[in-house]
């Protein structure tokens, strides 16, 4: 079971009843956070979520609304008595800019690791998760997550049986590794079946749509998506300012035949979200007008039920 909560939806300053857009994921005893903007802690408490075990943070560009809540995160990581080593994964420039944020965070139990993306797209393996960074299309170098878990095929008693495998080497041919025993090899395609679906989770913010959005999204169990203007009309000042209303994210999550859309990253100006969600509906019927803390609970499907 993946565990995603939307942690805030606010664009460009946090507000009241709505801190800065963050998204929190949990699998298997690992965690993700992507962007840290103001507030992100707070969302954190009231979600009842510890930062401590945090295992890599996602930037997707450098604006001070998905990146400034970052020294404040990790002396509270340090003041819980972190001693894992963090991961940092951002544009090219991470470096420079968390070294700088460090500045008023310069003693920390724990080291930071910093890892540039390069590529316009670019894969990272957390062990039981993989994390996919796509380019997009914003004002400065801006990137796009998703969050990936792949899922094997069943393993094959018949086979390994027939093989005259023994059991104590079966854990090991599930885990990927080749075998080898009296001279014969065995691997692990001679006794697991065809893979199963997994999960995947596409969040994308600070952009106009991209082909690659689409073909990044492809699929997603869940596509989070900017909707900064809810407003039709303001689809001239979304393209000056390189964001996009919710119009078109819906056209992009029925393109990318996600199964559900949330929308989030919303402007200061949009107070109800909802009011706009009509049109988006009729483009795409499981669209959502994301609140903050919105959670949910992506299960694999033959375990859905």
């Amino acid at each position: 079971m993946l565990e995603v909560c939307l942690l805030g939806t606010g664009g460009m300053m946090p507000l009241p009843y709505r801190w800065l857009t963050s998204l929190m994921a949990r699998y298997n005893g690992k965690s993700i956070l992507i962007d840290c903007g103001e507030g992100t802690q707070i969302a954190m408490k009231e979600k009842g979520w510890s930062p401590k075990p945090i295992d890599v943070i996602c930037f997707t560009h450098f604006h001070a609304d998905h990146i400034s809540g970052l020294p404040g995160m990790l002396l509270t990581m340090g003041n819980a008595e972190r001693t894992e080593p963090l991961l940092l994964i951002g544009p090219k420039g991470l470096t420079k800019v968390v070294g700088a944020l460090r500045v008023i965070a310069p003693e920390l139990p724990f080291e930071i690791r910093c890892m540039e993306i390069s590529e316009a797209e670019q894969s990272f393996d957390l062990g039981g998760l993989r994390i996919e960074a796509f380019r997009v299309h914003h004002n400065v170098t801006c990137y796009g997550y998703s969050i990936a878990v792949d899922r094997a095929g069943k393993f094959r008693l018949d086979r390994a049986e027939a093989l005259g495998i023994e059991k104590r080497y079966w854990n090991r041919l599930q885990k990927g590794e080749t075998v080898e025993v009296d001279g014969k090899v065995y691997t692990p395609d001679m006794v697991m079946g065809e893979a199963r679906k997994g999960l995947k989770v596409t969040y994308c913010t600070d952009t106009r749509p991209t082909e690659g959005i689409v073909r990044n999204a492809q699929g997603a169990d869940l596509f989070i998506c900017e909707g900064m203007y809810g407003e039709p009309e303001k689809k001239d000042k979304a393209k000056e300012n390189k964001h996009m209303t919710f119009l078109e994210a819906a056209d992009l999550a029925r393109r990318a035949q996600a199964k559900r859309l949330w929308l989030t990253h919303y402007s200061p100006s949009v107070v109800r979200p909802e009011d706009f969600m009509g049109g988006v509906r009729r483009i795409f019927p499981g669209a959502v007008a994301a609140k903050d803390g919105r959670t949910e609970d992506l299960k694999f499907e033959e375990d859905e039920g």
